[in-house]
């Protein structure tokens, strides 16, 4: 068994309890970034000297080995190239949710396998359900802990991936995992949570053009075509976004599209950010083999946003491609933002998901 070792209290408290229970465990540390790091990254809270260090020592407290894996060429072409590669779409990614797919659950779950280890155990917020004689997949379900959950971060896991995870905190509460690790005296029991995002140092701006991302500047404008301002190119602006638009109108203004093809940043009204749905790509449906019939649930449009009502529809289906599916809102969805995702619940099974390619109108 391989636990990913962030140096949190989450990862800590997953090996302690994996330890408990018998496992023969071992501790792995991703290093992401190069060191000393290059100009247009920075060693955030999740990928410091000090972090991997508290995990080498929270492991050798326990009694387990622990190990390195250097994967900062992986985490460059996996992670951090399709997070610029978004931007220059015009599309705002959530490279935490790639993180987990490509590195965690892609890269480190294979050199577990190659270490012996049969299993790799995160300190997420997330419950798996492994197939048994009564149930042919493998599912996806809610932490328990509904403030921490994590499993929004977890959709694109495939059946192979879920199968061959645990996630030993999904049961407990953060408070409940905070009391464990000072009872046991772990070094980590009241560190601070991390920030999300780990290799952007400054603004996006600076660290878009460094890696070679020219945003050409163009026009603002309305819902109706007038053109209002100029903007100084669609990757540094967002859906719903309404500061620093440099605009202005007789309320306040929003970013409500980035029309790549006309260059433009399209402003309007409150109201007129709002959608009745959108359509996903790249659908990874956990609860069935694919998307068939229409489905209904409950959708989220952002990591621990706001719940709303929702059908999703088959849209198209490519033997050898990913499906496409569109997802239709009970009411209007505030700031629907492509390239982040949509993920659809059925109370606290994880039904599946995709990447956000549209936002669809109020009408």
């Amino acid at each position: 068994m391989a636990v990913a070792m962030s140096g949190g209290v989450d990862s800590s408290v997953a090996c302690l309890l994996l330890k408990r229970q018998g496992y023969d465990v071992i501790g792995l540390t991703m290093k992401l970034l190069p060191n000393p790091p290059s100009q247009d990254v920075v060693r955030a809270p999740c990928c410091t000297l000090e972090m991997a260090q508290d995990a080498m020592r929270i492991c050798h407290s326990l009694g387990i080995p622990h190990y390195t894996i250097d994967l900062v060429e992986e985490f460059d072409e996996s992670v951090i190239l399709p997070f610029v590669r978004e931007y220059f779409l015009a599309r705002t990614p959530n490279p935490c949710l790639q993180c987990n797919r490509a590195m965690k659950f892609g890269h480190l779950l294979r050199k577990a396998r190659e270490l012996g280890c049969d299993y790799i155990a995160t300190g997420h917020y997330a419950r798996v359900r492994h197939r048994t004689d009564s149930e042919s997949r493998a599912l996806l379900m809610r932490g328990v802990d509904r403030t921490k959950d994590q499993s929004y971060a977890l959709y694109q896991l495939t059946q192979d991936e879920l199968e061959h995870s645990l996630f030993p905190l999904g049961d407990l509460t953060k408070e409940e995992v905070r009391r464990l690790a000072r009872e046991s005296g772990l070094r980590t029991a009241d560190k601070p949570e991390s920030q999300e995002i780990c290799f952007v140092t400054g603004s996006y701006r600076e660290f878009l053009s460094g890696r070679g991302l020219e945003a050409e500047p163009g026009d603002i404008v309305d819902t109706s075509g007038k053109v209002l301002g100029r903007h100084a190119g669609l990757p540094f602006y967002t859906v719903g976004q309404r500061k620093g638009l440099g605009v202005a109108g007789g309320e306040p203004l929003y970013v409500v599209d980035l029309d790549r093809a006309r260059n433009a940043v399209v402003v309007g009204k409150r109201s007129e950010a709002y959608s009745m749905g959108c359509v996903v790509e790249g659908l990874n449906v956990i609860a069935d083999n694919r998307l068939r019939d229409p489905v209904r649930g409950i959708c989220m449009v952002r990591y621990r946003g706001k719940e709303v009502g929702a059908t999703m529809e088959p849209l198209s289906y490519r033997q050898e491609e990913p499906d496409s599916a569109v997802i239709r809102f009970d009411t209007p969805e505030f700031a629907v933002t492509p390239g982040q995702s949509a993920v659809l619940y059925q109370d606290d099974l994880v039904y599946g998901g995709g990447v956000i390619a549209k936002r669809l109108g109020k009408k």
